[in-house]
């Protein structure tokens, strides 16, 4: 999956959020294992999942603080 821009994660509603979440952290899993049995091909998609998934997390955070 491609990064998303914060423009289109604010659009996102909290449920697709929570969903992205879940299947980030599944992705970073798959990667890690990856990583561990050196058949990992792009070691920067650990990295791009991390920051993403601090995206989603950052917005969650903003949504709970203005409700």
């Amino acid at each position: 999956m491609a990064i998303s821009k914060a423009k289109d994660l604010r659009e996102m509603s909290t449920d697709e959020i929570n969903r992205r979440i879940r299947d980030l952290k599944i992705e970073g899993i798959n990667l890690k294992l990856q990583k561990a049995t050196g058949a990992l091909e792009n070691p920067a998609r650990v990295r791009a999942i991390r920051r993403e998934n601090a995206r989603l997390l950052t917005l969650l955070e903003q949504r709970k603080s203005k409700a």
